[in-house]
């Protein structure tokens, strides 16, 4: 199913915003690209980093709050966003990752500060940074391949959308586990919380493709079922279908299947498909992996079903509503890491 994408115009851009929007263009993010994503004029983007670079300071422009001034001031706070730029294994932690707990122990040992772990976390939050979940690379990945990647097929692809107006889709595979992702919930400290779910384990398949102006659609089997080029071939006919007089540039990771001589000769009997595939190994490049984890960990998280038939019925009935929703579907492809290189 596809739908158009309409933008919705915001309002008001928050302080935080502004401040996300300037750093993101100090760290080379295009004018344009940015205008667009955050829906705000390039002049204001002109203005707010020429106000912030007077500054040079991450002192809020409110005034002074009542009450005990904060231990974590502007001079101390520049040293624990650097501090936390870098993997905690760097300061001896056994992983990567920071929670506040470490950063508490953080402050005492770098910076001399005793501060609480609410205080470290409202300092974070007021200067735009948020706890979220890592997204995994693998150690096997290629970093150069992906650069390269990015300089010259991303060059191909563009000229291609532009050249025939293409619409460009990024499409994936995935499982829904009957089990579910378990969401959290509000409760009495010391005691747990119990949400029943069913002991039976299944999955059910799903192939989809996510484009860059916010269209989503979306096929679902019986079974964890293994793909095979048939229905690859199947998915692509059925989005050239769809777009009946566009032209069409997908891109796929480089699964077997995608890449399969039969695939191969169904992609050039297509004049109106251009197909391209991602660097090994490389998922945070597919803005369509953001779609499965959106579903798995928000959607249906925490969910009731107890077969396969229930599961299935649930999932389409998300993904239809995901689909409607361009906006949000937008906003998924722009978590993609360089998702600007296609916009």
């Amino acid at each position: 199913m596809f739908h158009t994408f309409s933008m919705k115009t915001k309002k008001h851009t928050t302080p935080e915003q502004k401040l996300k929007i300037v750093n993101a263009f100090l760290k080379g993010g295009p004018v344009g690209y940015l205008a667009e994503v955050f829906e705000v004029t390039s002049r204001s983007i002109y203005y707010w980093v020429e106000k912030y670079k007077s500054k040079n300071t991450l002192d809020s422009d409110e005034e002074e709050t009542r009450g005990r001034p904060p231990k974590i001031t502007a001079t101390n706070g520049k040293k624990l966003l650097k501090i936390i730029k870098r993997p905690a294994s760097d300061f001896g932690f056994e992983t990567d990752l920071w929670n506040t707990s470490r950063l508490k122990i953080i402050c005492k040992r770098e910076l001399n500060i005793k501060t609480s772990k609410m205080a470290i976390w409202r300092f974070l939050k007021k200067f735009t940074q948020s706890f979220k979940k890592v997204q995994k690379q693998y150690y096997e990945t290629d970093i150069d391949a992906q650069k390269e990647w990015k300089k010259k097929v991303v060059t191909k692809i563009k000229m291609i959308i532009k050249k025939h107006r293409a619409i460009l889709y990024f499409t994936d595979e995935s499982n829904i586990q009957l089990s579910p992702v378990m969401g959290k919930s509000w409760g009495p400290i010391g005691e747990k919380i119990v949400h029943k779910v069913t002991g039976n384990r299944g999955s059910i398949s799903a192939i989809s493709a996510i484009s860059n102006d916010g269209r989503l659609l979306f096929n679902l089997f019986d079974g964890g079922k293994r793909f095979k080029s048939a229905d690859i071939i199947n998915f692509l006919g059925q989005m050239l279908a769809h777009h009946k007089k566009r032209h069409l540039v997908v891109v796929l990771d480089r699964a077997p299947c995608h890449r399969s001589k039969m695939v191969q000769e169904f992609i050039k009997s297509q004049s109106r498909l251009h197909v391209f595939y991602l660097p090994a190994r490389s998922p945070e490049l597919n803005p369509d992996e953001q779609v499965w984890a959106h579903l798995k960990n928000h959607e249906i998280k925490s969910h009731q079903e107890t077969n396969l038939k229930g599961l299935k019925r649930l999932t389409r009935k998300k993904l239809n509503r995901l689909a409607k929703d361009s906006e949000k579907i937008h906003g998924i492809f722009k978590r993609c890491n360089n998702a600007y290189l296609y916009l």
